[in-house]
């Protein structure tokens, strides 16, 4: 019985044994597609090898589709126009585009896999998108759980952005971390400083890259990024400002402040800081100090859930409420957001309501 039972054993294993190598070698000739051509804007082509996603095919081509998710089909920022070659939408792409994108051939790149010759149309300031490498400067504690990470670049030792624009910072393979990963950061310092920048960076629980940030990178640790991206900056217009944020979402709005500084203005500008207590609120006195720089600039930090022993004396609750303290010509007015997608959901609806025009709302939708 033993002898049988044995042999049923071993005949099996071998037949598992067979299947297998017969779906490895499928795999091997279905997913060999060969080289592929990806033809952009119908004036340059690049050859590339087929069974990658077109967002990763581009990158190893030194041509960079904003991702702020690195490619895992989230954030829904890595659009492009895909004329032929595309294969059919996918479901894990509808959710991302609205009936104008699905009627104009719009695709998420990291969805779409190169198996044939492809052509696609991207903006041409994507061109100018480059990879930098860089060392860690600083690193300061803002938080508990926000720090503010200073680059030094290395090559190319200088960048070119517009204030409130983002970079993408690569993470290595660490601990447990099999594979590098880019997420999006936007940059915080003023674009007059060419050899390095500063991005702030809230820790996320689980998140991958906040995790390497707060737990082990360390100064003078050599990274990679690669930007700018985003068109997510000030327009040049006499309307009236009104700055949103929240958490991390600091950043842009400092890197507009420390630029209006330098180049000037006389815009009528408020900005609302919203954190839970406290103990989340960082750089107060520095947003104080542009009170003395601007003509007409006013900082509303707002707590919504304070504790007894903090004692707060200042505006509690929710942002959107003290709105109307501040604006008077809602169609004369703009509003640069960042932070959650709850708060930016809750405060463009708000502004909208209050009559601020949808067109004269900006904020990046990785955010």
């Amino acid at each position: 019985m033993l002898i049988v039972i044995l042999k049923e054993v071993l005949i099996l294993t071998a037949l598992f044994g067979v299947l297998t190598a017969v779906i490895v070698i499928a795999k091997m000739i279905f997913s060999n597609y060969g080289d592929c051509t990806i033809t952009i804007n119908d004036k340059r082509e690049l050859t590339v090898k087929g069974g990658l996603s077109l967002l990763s095919s581009l990158a190893e081509k030194d041509i960079f589709i904003p991702s702020a998710c690195g490619g895992r089909g989230s954030c829904g920022t890595c659009k492009c126009k895909v004329t032929t070659g595309g294969g059919p939408l996918l479901p894990t792409e509808k959710p991302f585009l609205d009936a104008k994108e699905l009627a104009g051939d719009i695709r998420l790149s990291c969805q779409v896999k190169v198996k044939e010759s492809i052509s696609i149309n991207i903006p041409e300031e994507i061109f100018n998108v480059r990879k930098f490498k860089a060392t860690i400067a600083e690193i300061a504690d803002y938080t508990h759980d926000i720090k503010g990470i200073t680059f030094k670049l290395l090559e190319p030792n200088n960048i070119d952005f517009k204030a409130g624009q983002y970079v993408q910072l690569m993470t290595p393979k660490y601990a447990k971390q099999k594979q590098s990963v880019s997420r999006a950061y936007s940059i915080s310092s003023k674009p007059s400083l060419k050899n390095q920048f500063q991005l702030i960076i809230r820790r996320v629980p689980e998140g991958i890259c906040t995790t390497w940030v707060h737990d082990h990178l360390k100064v003078g640790d050599k990274v990679n990024l690669t930007g700018p991206y985003g068109d997510f900056f000030i327009r040049d217009t006499k309307a009236d400002i009104i700055y949103v944020a929240g958490g991390s979402g600091k950043a842009p709005i400092k890197s507009m402040l420390e630029d209006l500084k330098e180049k000037g203005t006389d815009r009528r500008m408020a900005y609302f800081f919203g954190a839970v207590t406290k103990k989340d609120l960082y750089l107060t006195d520095y947003m104080e100090e542009f009170k003395q720089v601007f003509d007409d600039f006013d900082y509303y930090p707002v707590l919504s859930n304070p504790t007894e022993e903090e004692k707060w004396e200042g505006r509690k609750g929710f942002v959107m409420p003290f709105f109307s303290e501040y604006i008077k010509d809602p169609k004369n007015t703009e509003a640069y957001l960042c932070g959650s997608p709850r708060m930016l959901d809750s405060v463009c609806k708000e502004l909208v309501k209050m009559g601020v025009p949808e067109d004269n709302i900006y904020f990046d939708s990785f955010a």
